[in-house]
């Protein structure tokens, strides 16, 4: 498919004429960097993506200052939307708030960590527990996945705060969460295509990846 040419050069849109910022009010996060690209080939689609932190807004040519204007607002709100959906349980409290969730969900609200937390140095598992502590890690490679990948690994943490080990017993808690074969598929299929590093590396010694080596003795 071939790129689209624009008639002029891409506009930078710091908070538009007439519209007021909505940085600082109420303590939503202030907008982004946005820019838009008129194109003399669309006519009346428009489109909206990111690149980098930035937010570009794909608009016909003919549009209007106030057309533009228009389609900026909706289709920023709409990709920071999206962004929120992918990454709901981006923060710790949030992160917290899903476990206690899925814990009364799926495994009677009897798994109850005393902390689960985002982390950048675990380079080769996607979650771990230390259940005398009841404290449980995921890695921050996590964000960004579907969310129903983030919670069969949220449960299998869970789950070790009640059973030891990866035994049937372990087996049959986790698999009371929804899509547990296809998350495990999900993330065997990252880690084989290398799409991340870190979790889902072999390493050297030929130890496999992922959640079988999560559990650890304070």
């Amino acid at each position: 498919m071939r790129p689209e040419r624009a008639t002029a050069p891409a506009q930078p849109v710091l908070p538009l004429e007439g519209s007021p910022s909505r940085e600082g009010i109420g303590g939503q996060e202030p907008d982004p960097r946005v820019e838009v690209r008129r194109s003399a080939r669309r006519r009346k689609t428009v489109s909206a993506f990111w690149e980098g932190s930035t937010a570009v807004v794909a608009i016909p040519a003919h549009f209007s200052r106030a057309q533009e204007a228009h389609w900026v607002d909706r289709m920023v709100a709409r990709l920071q939307q999206d962004a929120a959906k992918r990454t709901g349980s981006a923060t710790d409290e949030a992160l917290m708030a899903r476990a206690l969730e899925l814990s009364r969900a799926h495994l009677g609200g009897r798994a109850t960590p005393s902390s689960i937390r985002w982390v950048t140095n675990q380079r080769r598992r996607w979650g771990s527990c230390t259940p005398s502590r009841r404290t449980i890690r995921l890695s921050q490679e996590l964000q960004g996945m579907p969310q129903w990948v983030i919670d069969y690994v949220i449960v299998h943490e869970l789950a070790h705060l009640l059973v030891s080990g990866h035994g049937p017993g372990f087996w049959r808690l986790v698999e009371k969460c929804p899509r547990v074969a296809e998350a495990k598929a999900f993330l065997a299929g990252v880690a084989f295509a290398g799409l991340h590093h870190g979790p889902g590396q072999p390493d050297e010694d030929g130890d496999d990846w992922g959640l079988t080596d999560d559990e650890e003795r304070a």
